[in-house]
């Protein structure tokens, strides 16, 4: 039976089969593959490795041409997600549930920072200002003088970083020292690859942390571009070794780059005062909320550095005196640097930066203050300390390392016969959402401010009913 005309169920000649798909007419298709001269779509997918391509069609549904039945489709879809703050949730390992005051979203979700997407000083009602803000909050966090736009990801943050170390240098090799997390280097690998050799100086197995007499040796070329390390590291590890691969790094004509947890900085010191030249990271942490992995934007902090300023293939905004004295303004500085005004010339691309984010990071930090960071600070440590000891406790679970210093994240391995994913599927069966499965028999779980003594006692508890 054919549907009746008015029916979304009834194919329209001038509709393509998948309508919310732009440019998914084949003739509209074949006509931009013969404006760039390519053969095909695969020509774009060149670069991606064969073991992660689809080889197959992408099983889409029908396309849903009624607007209600889209939303509907799309609500059922949501349905099926369980948000951490519903639950009890030990997920880190770089997105973290730290409490989000309400001030943050009122000021985010205003008409003039929700939709501005570039903005100019004459549409641009306070955006100018209030990245303005966050980079010098910012600046003072990480007691550095210079502070990007925040770019898409800390992932992002860390290849540019490195990218900037190379250029400045002129020198070819990363060193990518202790334990970084997979998928960033990944992304680091991915991102410096036309320029850049990566080598991975693995963590010392004894310490968990920087295996320095490694560094030493991987130094010795003298082709080194920069020595990358983490505060703290994957495993939510501090390692004592940070200042002294500072200074390997220097004494080999390297620069040193160090990512980290912009939270933690109110108890441990920054990355600039143990000799980092460029100091990377995401604000995630700082006034963002979790969001399917999100959401997420990139800080590169430096010093008043003319070389390293140069580097910057971000957006810069600086404070200048107006024409009417006692009145400032705010506005890019250096813009003849970026990939905006130099095009294909530019040292490297940079697309639409994660400003909204900042400005939110800009308000967390404003209504925290110094002493509100260093609570925080505090208060995670603690949590964390108490969540390693009470869970050694658990027969059949042991804390790794648990002597060093850990914040927020740190591993656990389970010594029993059952796997991480089993435990894990029955802690969700109890409304709890373990850590991130690191290995068959290990996890990384992570507690913040938001975590309480109970909690940490509930979680004990399950185990000790799951694991025997």
């Amino acid at each position: 039976m054919t549907p009746p005309e008015n029916s979304p169920d009834r194919p329209h000649p001038r509709v393509p089969v998948h309508p919310y798909i732009p440019n998914a007419v084949p003739a509209v298709r074949q006509a931009m593959l013969d404006a760039v001269g390519a053969a095909g779509v695969e020509d774009f997918y060149a670069d991606i490795p064969e073991e992660i391509r689809l080889r197959r069609p992408l099983d889409l549904p029908a396309p849903l041409r009624s607007e209600a039945r889209l939303v509907r489709h799309m609500e059922q879809l949501l349905s099926r997600n369980t948000p951490a703050t519903r639950t009890l949730s030990f997920l880190g390992g770089g997105c973290y549930p730290h409490h989000v005051p309400a001030v943050v979203d009122e000021v985010t979700g205003r008409s003039e920072f929700l939709t501005a997407y570039a903005g100019e000083p004459y549409e641009d009602h306070g955006r100018f200002q209030a990245m303005w803000e966050y980079q010098s909050l910012m600046a003072e966090l990480l007691d550095v003088d210079v502070v990007n736009v925040p770019v898409y990801d800390g992932f992002q943050a860390a290849g540019t970083a490195l990218r900037m170390a190379g250029r400045v240098t002129g020198l070819r090799r990363l060193l990518i020292c202790g334990d970084v997390d997979p998928d960033k280097l990944s992304k680091i690998r991915d991102y410096v690859r036309p320029d850049h050799e990566v080598v991975l100086v693995p963590a010392d197995p004894a310490t968990g942390g920087t295996d320095a007499d490694a560094v030493r040796s991987a130094l010795a070329g003298g082709d080194v571009a920069a020595v990358y390390a983490e505060a703290p590291n994957r495993l939510g590890l501090v390692d004592p070794a940070l200042p002294g691969l500072g200074r390997l790094a220097h004494g080999s004509g390297a620069l040193y780059v160090v990512g980290c947890n912009p939270v933690s900085l109110g108890v441990l010191a920054p990355p600039s005062s143990y000799g980092a030249d460029l100091t990377c990271g995401d604000i995630q942490p700082l006034g963002i909320r979790m969001s399917y992995g999100g959401g997420t934007a990139g800080f590169i902090g430096a010093a008043d550095d003319p070389r390293l300023v140069a580097e910057y293939p971000t957006r810069l905004f600086g404070l200048v005196p107006t024409d009417v004295e006692g009145e400032y303004g705010f506005g890019d500085v250096a813009y003849d640097r970026t990939s905006f005004a130099r095009r294909e010339e530019g040292k490297e691309w940079v697309g639409t930066a994660a400003a909204l984010h900042g400005i939110g990071a800009g308000v967390y930090l404003s209504l925290m203050g110094p002493q509100g960071m260093r609570e925080i600070g505090e208060t995670v440590l603690a949590h964390t300390a108490y969540a390693k000891q009470r869970l050694a406790r658990v027969p059949g679970v042991a804390v790794p390392h648990a002597e060093a210093v850990h914040f927020a994240d740190f591993p656990v391995r389970f010594t029993g016969a059952r796997s991480t994913a089993d435990i894990h599927a029955d802690l969700r069966e109890r409304g709890i959402f373990g850590g991130i499965e690191t290995a068959v028999d290990q996890a990384l779980y992570c507690v913040t401010e938001v975590h309480s003594k109970a909690d940490i006692d509930e979680l004990a508890a399950a185990l000790e009913e799951i694991v025997k």
